[in-house]
């Protein structure tokens, strides 16, 4: 059943995300605005697709915690799920994305059209120069930016590989950055079809302040980020006991170490 329900899911899935494309293309002729209500539609969708055909619900807490205003969201990345799951709550985001991703016939106008932030990771240093540009331009504007320490999706319970880059763009610039913790890699997993039911929670943790210096921030940002999410995965478990097998064999050592 976890198989025939994963399938249907998925083909509903792009189907819709197809059929979204097409339909929204007007918004390309208008302004970033309008590409982001295309995308808040395609998060309500595969929610509601997740939920009737998978049994896969999804709980937000912390929203209180969003500062108004320009912040760096620092959120764990587990899935393509986080894509559509988690800028909803933000009025005029961008995120840091690899340059290739705008090459996408029509998905890619989309990225380029919502003004957000391609950087070409084969540059090497010099890749960093150009996030920190324009991450400069972008919370001087008063947008949001979302980006991924550790730079691509992690299984979940994985041994963290947090990049230094979210600690140089802290530091250059004076506003909050939001820790976001969550489990969506336990029911929508990297580089696997199945969805399982159970809840995708996601939590936005209390904002870091600005002015933290940045070897302290970047310890700061791991261990709340680490620590929310043992307790969210550890809080799934007991509602899913059968999710533990996904865990990597390591994770309650590590867990326990960080406790």
């Amino acid at each position: 059943m976890l198989v025939i329900r994963s399938l249907i899911f998925n083909i509903l899935f792009y189907v819709a995300l197809i059929g979204l494309i097409l339909i929204g293309l007007p918004a390309l002729c208008i302004n970033r605005f309008a590409v982001f209500a295309v995308a808040d539609m395609w998060a309500k969708v595969s929610f509601w697709l997740l939920r009737v055909i998978c049994g896969t619900h999804v709980e937000f807490r912390g929203l209180q915690n969003i500062p108004q205003g320009p912040c760096i969201v620092a959120a764990k990345h587990q899935s393509i799920w986080d894509v559509f799951g988690i800028p909803p709550f933000f009025t005029d985001y961008t995120f840091i994305l690899k340059r290739e991703l705008t090459w996408i016939p029509l998905f890619g106008w989309y990225l380029a059209r919502a003004d957000l932030t391609a950087i070409n990771r084969s540059k090497g240093a010099a890749a960093l120069g150009e996030a920190k540009a324009r991450a400069r331009e972008t919370l001087g504007a008063g947008r949001q930016l979302i980006i991924y320490p550790e730079g691509t999706r992690r299984p979940a319970g994985a041994k963290p590989e947090y990049k230094y880059g979210v600690a140089h763009i802290y530091r250059d610039n004076s506003v909050p950055c939001v820790p976001v913790a969550q489990n969506s890699g336990m029911f929508w997993a990297r580089r696997s079809f199945l969805r399982r039911p159970g809840t995708i929670i996601v939590e936005f943790l209390p904002a870091i302040p600005p002015g933290v210096e940045k070897n302290a921030f970047f310890a700061m940002l791991q261990e709340r980020l680490e620590i929310a999410t043992d307790r969210i995965i550890g809080e799934t478990l007991q509602r899913n006991p059968e999710l533990a097998s996904i865990l990597p064999s390591d994770w309650e050592s590590r867990r326990a170490d960080r406790a």
